[in-house]
């Protein structure tokens, strides 16, 4: 794979490069004047799609809605994914997305062709004009991918959780910081005027003092009668890279079991149930509470599981120390059916939704349910007499719109993968913990061990093959 860090010439190196002109006068377009990575207020951000699946497609549907926005091309191994067994209930790939888009721009009055590309090295290599990515595939690619393209002088929007491992979290972090290129997570709550109630609502007390909160959610494993890593082979879909949608994983034969989606049931390509919600359901109390490293991190698997498998479900707790402005506070995590118990502050016939949250104060309860989110306040009582604080988060205009005026204005939003990073470390010491079936985590933030259990090193920092190696592009 050619190193990313040195791209072939293109829309941003053309004019660096650039040095001599009649008379010594240079006509620089407005994007250069502004920096690396800049794109003035007033033209099209030109976006590549990385990452062709259910997600891919969903997020291509967002950005259509901006008429600021142009995606020339669509990177994915697979041609063709049929999702209509999954939520999704699309058909997905690099060209039923590729025509999904190019139909949308005929219809705007256009006839822009979108290039197709099975290989990311292959877009990188060709793409001229594109001034930001979208990265859309399996788990385990997004690090790589994502730091190759900020080092490229391309803005990045990843799927979540931002990275596999933890020192992955920390590679992007440094080049997110290195850069300063606008980057968005694909935790897309955070825009939404739901959460921003509710981290307002927290902050400004309207339950008292929260020591406790329960984030749950009905996820749980894809195939329940898997034992671990098949072994047999399945025949390779038309068209299909599977070397490159393996990217940083050792070979192994294909099996269908691999893809689509269901990838997330092995440890090796995605995080199970926590991976994949973790950095949704607690961005809310890590925004609030300004959530530190927690001090211990226990999840433990329910029904089977091992070193290969993700578990059913997940019940488990993270715990953050006191410290100055903030009490000692415990974060309970559940998946795959599993909930908290009743409190008392809820009505006696209350049902937990399916995909919930409660915050437990000393004066009530907080519970967001499903849709927007929005707090609801318990006792009836506590909820009539409270009155709401005044909006002093700005409301979001859609979270591909805050990206997209991020590149265009020369700033970040406010899930930029700076932020994202820090939580997808939080959801990995979960994921962690799951992985070593239910291990007490005793985080050193510091020089990213854990204390005690060294066996926990080869899922702090993972190999990675040649091609994929984080270490060779940094």
């Amino acid at each position: 794979m050619k190193n990313p860090s040195t791209p072939s010439a293109g829309r941003r190196q053309f004019i660096r490069n650039t040095t001599a002109a009649v008379g010594g006068f240079v006509i620089l377009p407005r994007y250069v004047l502004g920096g690396k990575g800049y794109t003035a207020p007033s033209d099209k951000v030109n976006i590549g799609i990385v990452g062709a699946g259910g997600q891919g497609q969903s997020n291509v549907r967002n950005l259509l809605q901006l008429d600021d926005v142009q995606i020339t091309s669509v990177t994915d191994p697979g041609r063709y994914w049929d999702l209509n067994q999954f939520y999704y209930k699309s058909i997905a790939g690099r060209e039923p997305v590729s025509e999904m888009i190019e139909s949308h721009y005929r219809k705007k009055g256009g006839n822009k062709l979108v290039r197709q590309y099975k290989r990311f090295s292959e877009m990188m290599d060709r793409e001229k004009d594109i001034d930001a990515i979208l990265c859309a595939t399996p788990d385990h690619t997004h690090a790589f991918i994502t730091i190759a393209a900020l080092k490229a002088g391309l803005h990045v929007f990843c799927e979540k959780p931002m990275a596999h491992n933890i020192w992955e979290t920390r590679m992007v972090r440094k080049v997110v910081q290195e850069t300063g290129l606008a980057t968005q997570m694909g935790n897309v709550g955070h825009s939404r005027d739901g959460m921003r109630s509710l981290v307002e609502y927290l902050q400004d007390g309207a339950i008292g003092t929260v020591r406790e909160i329960h984030a749950w959610v009905p996820a749980g494993r894809w195939t329940p009668g898997i034992t671990g890593l098949p072994q047999n082979t399945s025949p390779l879909p038309y068209d299909f890279d599977w070397k490159e949608w393996l990217g940083p994983s050792p070979f192994r034969p294909y099996n269908d079991l691999f893809s689509p989606v269901t990838w997330r049931d092995f440890w090796i390509y995605g995080c199970g149930a926590l991976g994949d919600f973790g950095c949704h359901d607690m961005d809310a109390p890590f925004w609030a509470f300004d959530l530190s490293s927690p001090s211990e991190v226990q999840i433990y698997p329910a029904g089977q599981s091992n070193s290969e498998i993700t578990p059913y479900g997940e019940a488990g707790t993270y715990h953050f120390p006191e410290r100055k402005g903030q009490v000692a506070l415990k974060l309970h995590w559940y998946s795959g059916g599993l909930k908290p118990d009743w409190n008392p502050h809820l009505p006696p016939d209350y049902k937990f939704g399916g995909r919930s949250a409660m915050y437990v104060g000393d004066k009530g309860v907080i519970i967001t349910d499903g849709g927007d989110r929005f707090p609801q306040i318990y006792p009836e009582t506590l909820r009539q007499s409270y009155k709401p604080p005044v909006e002093r988060i700005p409301r979001s205009e859609g979270h591909h719109r805050d990206w997209v005026d991020a590149i265009k204005n020369g700033g970040q939003s406010s899930a930029n993968l700076d932020y994202g990073s820090r939580l997808t470390e939080l959801t990995l010491l979960g994921v962690m913990s799951l992985r070593l079936n239910g291990a007490r985590i005793q985080w050193d933030v510091k020089n990213m061990k854990v204390n005690g259990l060294p066996e926990a090193e080869s899922i702090v920092k993972e190999p990675s093959t040649e091609e994929w190696d984080i270490s060779k592009i940094m």
